[in-house]
Order: C-alpha cells, then structure tokens, then sequence
C-alpha cells in the first residue's frame, strides 16, 4: 500500500477512536468505551490514575450522578510512526447536573486529550491517555426550550434508550464499530 494512504487510514483509525470514546461516555455504554483502550492500557484524568479498566469502573458511576453529558471534539491532530502514534485532541465537555441546593447547573470543561495509541494484531488503541483541563465554568441551567417545544424532536438518553441505538440496529451496525 502507498505509504501516504497508509498513514492516513492509520490517522483516521486513531481519530475514530477519540470520537467512539466520547460517544461512549455520553451514552454511559461501558462497551464502546471498553473498545478503544488495549486491555493493558492507562488513563490519567487527574483525580483518577490507573488502568483503563479501573477508568471504566471510576468514571462510569460518576456520569451517573449526571443528568446528560456531551463531549465533543474539535481539533485531533495524530502523528504515526510505525505501529504507535500521539495526538492531541482538544474537547468541551457539558455535564448537566443538580447542585447540593437542588438547582441546575451545566458545568463545562475545555481541555485536551493526549493520547499514545499502539497498533496490535492490526488494531488501533489507546495505550495511554491523559487528561488536561484547560479551563472550565459552571452556570445555572435552563431548559425552557425543552419545555417550549415538548415532543417537536427526539431527546438524547443514556443506554439503549438513546435513539442511536435504533439507528444502528435499523442500519445492522454495531455502537462499537460505527
């Protein structure tokens, strides 16, 4: 194979990864965020150091304390060489949550992703992540629109409740690969 195709298709088997881990976390699903990490690999989120699967374990119930989250990525940048890569993707990242005082906050978080990947039997994953928070905010949150608008559109959720689900399952796709 051409050696530029090649390092493209291994830039965008990194970067797909960066996005299935974001839509793992928003959708709560331990799977999908199961499939970008080696089995033996790392995570450093700042308050939690440890393997990937302790990552799982830690950040899974604390989403839960969350009403919705959404994680979206902007700039991946990868760089290859061989079999491992790095990049840098920046993110903002919404957690809809309750205040102790029982209000609504939505608090964001910028930052980056630093992540070493490491192809193995063919396959890309994560072998070490870190978390860098660049900055963040919390605000009061009003979802009058929702309340405007009652049944106009679909509503993301958690699990298979969420609507992707049925898009996938209609397209025989799997959340994992898509």
């Amino acid at each position: 194979m051409d050696p530029e195709l090649r390092t493209l298709l291994d830039k965008q088997a990194c970067t797909e990864l960066v996005f299935r881990f974001a839509r793992g976390l928003d959708r709560c699903d331990e799977d999908i965020i199961r499939s970008v990490f080696h089995p033996d690999a790392t995570d450093d989120h700042g308050q939690f150091k440890g393997s990937a699967e302790e990552f799982i374990s830690w950040v899974l119930p604390l989403l839960a304390t969350m009403e919705r989250t959404q994680h979206v990525i902007g700039n991946v940048l990868v760089d290859v060489s061989g079999d491992e890569a790095w990049a840098e993707s920046y993110f903002v990242a919404y957690h809809d949550v309750t205040s102790g005082d029982g209000s609504l906050l939505r608090t964001t978080i910028a930052g980056r992703y630093f992540d070493t990947f490491a192809r193995r039997a063919g396959q890309w994953r994560i072998a070490h992540r870190e978390f860098v928070s660049d900055w963040s905010a919390a605000e009061p949150r009003s979802d009058n629109w929702d309340r405007v608008t009652p049944g106009s559109r679909q509503f993301g959720a958690r699990g298979a409740e969420d609507p992707l689900y049925r898009y996938i399952t209609n397209a025989n796709r799997s959340p994992v690969a898509a």
